[in-house]
């Protein structure tokens, strides 16, 4: 009875969906995965690699994501950092050329709404390794 199958998330790729990054612990649900539901009203669902570039555009347009906040368990992210982006501000940074790379297999599905694939390919990373 108390045993619900949750149905497993899905990347923009049709697949299942792959962890993002685990350090530092990024998600909407802060459970490593570019997870998505009803109360993410941002939408943080896209995976992204974090550069000196995007985190300036960022921290201009209003949301800091570089200065440590400790009161929120918050260390501030680096350049290389993996992170749940919201896909209007991806959008929104690929308008300013100052998009960062992202991963297809760890950006959620519920990207498409926002941000079409044909856009989100041009910033795909190339893996080395098939990961996950």
């Amino acid at each position: 009875m108390g045993n619900v199958a949750k149905e497993p998330a899905v990347n923009v790729l049709g697949l299942p969906l792959r962890p993002c990054s685990a350090d530092p612990v990024t998600g909407f649900f802060r459970d490593g995965c570019c997870n998505t539901g009803p109360q993410d009203f941002g939408l943080h669902t896209v995976c992204a690699e974090m550069t000196a570039e995007f985190l300036a555009l960022s921290k201009y347009l209003g949301n800091d994501l570089s200065t440590p906040r400790p009161e929120y368990g918050f260390a501030g992210l680096k350049p290389g950092d993996l992170w749940c982006l919201c896909a209007a501000r991806f959008l929104q940074a690929h308008e300013e050329q100052a998009a960062p790379r992202i991963r297809l297999k760890s950006t959620h599905q519920a990207t498409l709404s926002v941000v079409p694939l044909e856009i989100l390919q041009l910033y795909a990373s190339d893996y080395a390794t098939d990961e996950g």
